[in-house]
């Protein structure tokens, strides 16, 4: 049956199922995204203080093809575009009016006495009504996503939808005991989607079981490199941390040099306790696959309930010469017929689960371009390779439109075995950071010249 969406509220369309949302027809779907994405930009072009000066500089004052939104589109680096000062410094009222310039919100209502650390900000955020979450990649730095209470919602509900189109289970109805390798919360933005979501999912904290009881503070991941070049040279006392922070730095060091060890004995732990019960397992694949394999070597087999799900993600990344059949080591470890996966990345609530055929499907929510190496955009048909850019309409605290690190393979045409209706990304995606010595060049949509007046302008104090 034909489902109705309107494109002024696609926070909404999160709510229908997943197969509702995979068998749109290609024409309506295009028809209902450019016209979700032409009201996004109209409503947040001027609201943004970032969206409102790129615009300005790029000459963008409409979307009328859906091609017009890349110009517009922001480097995903821009989330990290402040002076590292601002955060060896913790230097508050700054890194606000930086990030100020990147959501529709007043940040300058937010109180900002007393805080001494990035873990009390982004509790004073949150208090304020942002959800402002962090990632953090090759170069160390924290990007921090600029989300509110306003996309709440529509995270949670997404995640949900996902969850069942990749895991197969409807988590609203089936709650499994949660077996997570990693520690227990933080901001970090996944840890912050498993304590917002996940353990409501397992039915709540008292089944959810991460591998530490802990939450990994902000400051450490933000502060990574000085830390350990000020240890380096015996001047981190000068740094004048809290010896609390200074102490949980230490344990968590720790943890990592024994992890591995740590994670066999509490999934032994947890295989031995759960025998004949449906449960649910997640973390990184690499992760998955050490404990299959230790498990293996000792003649150990899980014996969970059928109808138990796997979602993992992450590849094989930290893993050197994984072997070509580890999904099945890990399938039979497990006891688990299927694997869920899921590509996406912090910036966009839509991320896609992985159908039975191996590729990734788009939500409608989700709206992808392609560029080449020149920042031209690619057609939208057959097979295509080249950067991913994605336009998020969803949100409604910062702009959606955001140019990827990733170099995918779109394939447009809807003939997917699985059956389900979508532009559908390969498994193979390279990073253009990782192949091109950590720095990525981006050839923006445009003019380059203004692009740069704008990230000076992010970075900057006007």
């Amino acid at each position: 049956m034909a489902i109705n969406l309107l494109p002024d509220n696609p926070a909404a369309w999160t709510y229908r199922s997943w197969d509702d949302l995979m068998s749109i027809p290609r024409e309506e779907r295009e028809k209902l995204q450019l016209e979700a994405v032409r009201i996004s930009f109209r409503r947040l072009r001027d609201r943004i203080p970032a969206l409102k000066k790129l615009a300005d500089r790029q000459g963008v004052e409409a979307i009328d093809r859906i091609e017009d939104v890349l110009p517009v589109c922001f480097d995903h680096r821009v989330l990290k575009n402040y002076p590292i000062q601002i955060i060896e410094n913790r230097d508050f009222p700054k890194l606000t009016a930086w990030l100020g310039k990147l959501t529709a919100h007043d940040l300058t209502r937010v109180d900002l006495t007393g805080l001494t650390t990035i873990e009390e900000w982004l509790g004073r955020l949150e208090a304020f009504g942002m959800l402002v979450t962090y990632s953090s990649g090759t170069t160390g730095k924290l990007s921090f996503v600029p989300r509110s209470l306003d996309e709440f919602g529509p995270w949670k509900f997404h995640f949900y939808n996902v969850n069942k189109a990749s895991g197969g289970v409807d988590h609203w109805t089936t709650k499994l005991p949660t077996f997570f390798p990693g520690y227990r919360g933080g901001y970090q933005t996944m840890l912050k989607m498993m304590s917002m979501f996940n353990m409501e999912m397992a039915g709540g904290p008292e089944h959810y079981y991460t591998l530490y009881d802990t939450h990994i503070p902000a400051d450490l991941m933000a502060l990574s490199g000085r830390l350990q070049s000020a240890e380096d040279k015996g001047e981190i006392a000068s740094l004048g941390l809290d010896p609390a922070l200074l102490e949980q730095r230490q344990k968590m060091l720790e943890q990592g040099r024994r992890r591995e060890q740590d994670m066999e004995a509490w999934f032994g732990r947890l295989i031995e306790q759960f025998k004949g019960q449906r449960v649910k397992i997640g973390g990184t694949f690499s992760d998955l696959y050490r404990v299959a394999r230790a498990g293996m070597d000792k003649g150990i087999k899980c014996e969970f309930a059928p109808g138990s799900v796997l979602q993992g993600g992450g590849g094989m990344k930290g893993y050197k010469d994984a072997p070509d059949d580890w999904e099945d080591q890990v399938k039979n470890f497990f006891g688990i017929e299927r694997m869920g996966n899921q590509y996406g990345f912090s910036e966009c609530i839509g991320n896609a689960p992985l159908c039975d055929a191996g590729y990734f499907h788009l939500p409608p929510y989700s709206v992808p371009l392609l560029m080449d190496a020149d920042g031209n955009a690619l057609p939208r048909e057959g097979v295509q390779k080249g950067r991913l850019v994605l336009v998020d309409p969803i949100p409604q605290s910062y702009w959606g439109g955001f140019t990827s690190g990733d170099e995918v393979t779109i394939h447009w045409d809807e003939d997917c075995p699985c059956g389900w209706q979508s532009p559908r990304v390969g498994k193979t995606i390279r990073r253009f950071a990782e192949s091109e010595g950590g720095d990525d060049k981006i050839t923006c949509a445009g003019s380059q010249q203004a692009y740069n007046e704008f990230m000076e302008f992010v970075a900057g104090d006007g």
